[in-house]
Parts: structure tokens; sequence; C-alpha cells
């Protein structure tokens, strides 16, 4: 029962989040930078979070199922990165649309590195 209200909580928490960051970029663009930073953004936190040797140690499973799956599943998006790509080629343009899907392919790979490195290669940390 606690892992269903940890992802309830989280879900409520991440998605707030990706909102605020739609509000506080709010721009006119045709490419759609908001769905792409909060991807960005989830790859990072969510590869340090897994892989830190002592971030995540006696934090109850719930909670981490509440973080991973409720926070960064609810401020991540793979539908909307879809959903806006697919009206990127249609109804703008085919080569945005294939650069969004580099930039979020690519991106997300680099800040998942970036989030791995930076998670095991802290000072003072034996391998």
């Amino acid at each position: 029962m606690y892992v269903y209200l940890a992802i309830f909580v989280g879900g409520a928490l991440g998605a707030s989040g990706r909102f605020m960051i739609s509000l506080w970029l709010e721009e006119n663009s045709v490419f759609p930078y908001e769905t792409l930073l909060v991807n960005l953004i989830g790859c990072f936190i969510l590869t340090y979070l897994s892989t830190h040797p002592t971030l995540m140690k006696g934090i109850p499973s719930a909670i981490k199922v509440g973080i991973s799956t409720g926070v960064i599943g609810a401020f991540t998006t793979f539908s909307t990165f879809s959903t806006e790509t697919v009206q990127l080629w249609i109804d703008t343009s085919q080569t945005l649309a294939l650069l969004y899907v580099v930039a979020s392919l690519a991106g997300g790979l680099v800040l998942s590195w970036l989030g791995f490195f930076t998670a095991n290669n802290r000072k003072g940390h034996a391998k």
C-alpha cells in the first residue's frame, strides 16, 4: 500500500514540476523546448539516483519507487515527445522533427552518462 501512496505523491510532485518548467519557459516556439528540457533533466537525475553508490542506501523501496516511477516518471514524458515529433513532421518541418529526435536521444544518452559518472566519480570514492 505504501508504494502506491509514494507513487501517487511522487507523481503529483513530478507533474507539478513539469508544469512549472513549462510556465517558466512559456515560449511561442514551434520547437518543443519544454519537453526536451524535462526529458534531459530526467535522464540525468534518474541515472544519478539509481547509480550513486550510497545516496539511496537505507531508503525504503517504496520511497525509491515513488521517486523513480512517481517523480521522474511524471516529470518526463515519452508520449508528449512522440506526439510533438509527429506534429512537427506533419505540420511544420521534417528537419525540425528529426532534430528533435536526435537532440532527445543523443542528449538523453549523454546526460545519462553524465549522471552515471557524476554519481560514481566523487572525491574520495573508491571503485
